[in-house]
């Protein structure tokens, strides 16, 4: 700034709109609460305070009504809040029962072989190398998809997703 004899002054918070970065900063808080809100329209306690004082002037200095009309504000915003909550709570119980239907039930007796689907092979994908290893011997079926299998190589045990295996 001293190369080019600028002078750059910090403002107060009452006058937060001349200085750039306060207001950079105040826009991407206010497009993070639109999200949040589901693109609602979304005023920052500044804007609040600012859109008070415009309502002092216009309803001519009733206090009484300015302060009822910024609560009203804030309950709008609240029960926005709220909305968007809900909507979030639908959605997530709309993929959960989208993503149960596509499971496919599977039940596993003790003794039975299995072979297990390894996600995290890497090394040698495609043609060359299966992603099933085994076979493994079910040991333990628990409730909720959770079965137990036996290792006969490494005389091992360990719980594995029921959706991992097949027969």
């Amino acid at each position: 700034m001293e190369k080019y004899h600028v002078n750059h002054h910090i403002t107060t918070s009452y006058h937060f709109h001349t200085n750039g970065q306060a207001e950079m900063s105040n826009q991407e808080i206010k497009r993070i609460l639109e999200k949040l809100v589901c693109r609602k329209a979304c005023h920052l306690p500044a804007d609040l305070e600012n859109k008070a004082y415009w309502a002092l002037k216009k309803l001519k200095l009733d206090m009484e009504v300015a302060g009822e009309k910024i609560m009203l504000q804030l309950n709008e915003l609240e029960e926005f809040r709220l909305q968007a909550y809900e909507n979030s709570k639908v959605y997530k119980e709309k993929v959960k029962r989208w993503h149960d239907r596509r499971l496919v039930h599977k039940s596993f007796v003790p003794g039975q072989k299995v072979l297990l689907y390894n996600s995290r092979l890497r090394l040698l994908p495609g043609k060359i190398k299966s992603r099933w290893s085994g076979p493994f011997t079910v040991k333990i079926v628990f409730p909720y998809g959770v079965v137990e299998i036996f290792d006969t190589h490494q005389d091992q045990a360990f719980k594995v997703n029921g959706q991992r295996l097949k027969h």
